[in-house]
């Protein structure tokens, strides 16, 4: 792994870290509670709109736009959002943006609300993401050292996939019992819950440009920087290459999720379980990461756990491609897609490597371009799935996904390993003695 700042997480080789060592940081506890009520709350009214879109137009494209909508904020304007983390104080990004999306979720609740309207709004609330993404994972990195940042990576990517689940499940259950209007209301409530609690148990800090002594050029100078710090180093465009290119292939069939589960002769409910399938598996796979593998060996998994993810996307496409419509045609789907979370696991050891080569003042910008291309590749995957499910039966759609992304991150990888080893070869280069 590359060496780190001065001001970063500890570097070398370290003590593995427990949970409850990380949990004894009292700031930890505001960020990783709010992040995940969040994340419950926006998966459950994903699913919702989702399906709504989709009954009224009968259309994959249309409901594919609607799950890839609130991603493309990021693409669009993320590098920019983010700069707003390093400028302004962390705590205040963070409560400020959880405020205004509860508002703009609670106006998508108004019953009757006419479709361009429901999706302008779901954009103004993709477009708080990338400030309040940044500011939190800049946030973590401030308050967490060694390797109880690693950990808390592992444990907030693994119960962040359970609170995906949930919302994915209590999406479909609501769906089913009430209405997409109640789904938005409680995800409304989960923003003004996580405004207060973040108030409340946050340390005020400065800007980290106030913490230099220095003061901010522009808006767009800071941005520019944040960009050139990324392009200027071989190991962040190798990391940034696996995780834009393998998200976007591995997640791109959850935006024909509505039209593809009625192509297999399932009911609204089974969209919540198809989604929740992959995050389950994530959920199996970060927890091994985090407890059973030693922190010197996470970072070399990430290669055959990147195959791991893409070849159950693949098999299951096709299994459900030749078999047609059916329950176990489904549920052998659901499980390729487990399998798949399974492999996800290798975000965690990617995203400590990441903050890793970054130092304190970049990284709220750093985060920013990073993930201002992940949600970017997740909207335009899942925009290209929906587009090709006009013309394919989604089961195809899905096996293209697996099949194609195996072939288009074999680069990435490449590139990544090539880094990897020149970065290891750095640090036993420090530890030698005399180095």
């Amino acid at each position: 792994m590359t060496a780190a700042a001065p001001d970063g997480p500890a570097e070398g080789a370290v003590r593995q870290a427990t949970f409850r060592e990380v949990f004894a940081v009292g700031e930890f506890r505001p960020l990783f509670g709010t992040y995940l009520l969040s994340a419950a709350g926006d998966e459950l009214a994903r699913v919702a709109l989702t399906v709504l879109v989709y009954d009224r137009t009968s259309s994959p494209l249309l409901a594919a736009l609607t799950f890839a909508i609130s991603h493309l904020p990021w693409l669009l304007g993320g590098p920019f959002l983010s700069a707003f983390a390093d400028r302004l104080p962390r705590h205040r990004v963070l409560i400020a943006t959880d405020a205004a999306r509860a508002v703009l979720v609670a106006l998508m609740a108004i019953p009757g609300m006419p479709l361009p309207v429901l999706l302008a709004l779901l954009f103004v609330v993709g477009l708080c993401a990338p400030p309040f993404e940044s500011a939190r994972s800049a946030l973590m990195a401030d308050v967490l050292d060694g390797d109880r940042y690693a950990v808390a990576t592992s444990l907030t990517g693994i119960t962040l996939q359970l609170a995906q689940v949930g919302g994915f499940l209590a999406g479909g259950a609501l769906i089913a019992v009430l209405n997409p209007s109640a789904a938005l209301l409680v995800d409304s409530a989960t923003f003004v819950v996580s405004a207060i609690w973040l108030w409340a148990r946050l340390n005020p800090r400065p800007a980290p440009v106030a913490e230099g002594g220095g003061s901010p050029g522009s808006l767009w100078r800071d941005t520019a920087e944040g960009l050139r710090f990324i392009r200027h180093s071989p190991r962040l465009l190798a990391i940034v290459g696996v995780l834009w290119v393998t998200t976007g292939f591995v997640y791109a069939s959850e935006g024909i999720a509505a039209p593809l589960v009625d192509s297999l002769g399932q009911g609204a409910t089974a969209v919540g379980v198809l989604l929740a399938a992959n995050p389950l598996g994530v959920t199996i796979g970060g927890l091994v990461i985090a407890r059973l593998v030693p922190p010197a060996r996470r970072e070399r998994l990430v290669v055959p756990l990147v195959a791991v993810s893409l070849a159950p996307v693949l098999v299951g496409g096709v299994v459900a491609a030749v078999a047609g419509p059916g329950v176990v045609p489904f549920w052998v789907l659901v499980g390729m897609l487990f399998l798949s979370g399974l492999g996800a696991a290798w975000s965690i050891p990617l995203n400590v490597a990441f903050v890793q080569a970054v130092p304190s003042a970049y990284r709220g910008r750093a985060f920013g371009v990073a993930a201002s291309g992940l949600a970017g590749v997740q909207g335009v995957g899942a925009l290209a799935a929906g587009l090709a499910a006009e013309g394919l039966r989604p089961a195809v759609v899905v096996a293209l996904s697996g099949a194609v992304g195996m072939i288009a991150v074999a680069p990435a990888l490449v590139a990544y390993r090539r880094t990897r080893n020149r970065a290891d070869a750095a640090i036993e280069a420090e530890e030698a003695p005399g180095g």
